[in-house]
């Protein structure tokens, strides 16, 4: 998909909405700007949280520990409730089990016509 846009004030541009849903970006993202072979090549940045790790003695915080108590929690009792995907023996079972699925989705009822 080929845009155009215009360099505003201070080199500000609007990356277009379709763009930026392709690329995954959100309000407050970071990106990268290059400039290669004649062209400006953007990049979305993954930041890493470093409060999500342990500390440096391998320990979790207290928060950090109920938090992940609390998912562990929520996915055992998800599997007790049995909501779990079935296990598939390799990706062409599992590609098959999905083209079902969008297969069943995409079924519509017919609409009523007005009277």
């Amino acid at each position: 998909m080929n845009t155009i846009g215009r360099i505003q004030h201070k080199g500000q541009v609007t990356i277009p909405t379709a763009v930026r849903r392709q690329a995954g970006l959100t309000k407050g993202d970071l990106v990268d700007f290059a400039f290669e072979r004649g062209k400006i090549v953007m990049t979305p940045k993954l930041m890493i949280d470093r409060s999500a790790f342990p500390t440096a003695d391998g320990e979790y915080t207290p928060a950090q520990r109920r938090i992940i108590d609390a998912r562990l929690a929520k996915a055992d009792a998800d599997i007790k409730a049995g909501r779990v995907s079935k296990a598939f023996s390799d990706h062409g079972e599992f590609v098959a089990a999905l083209d079902r699925e969008a297969a069943r989705l995409s079924v519509r009822k017919p609409k009523r016509r007005a009277k």
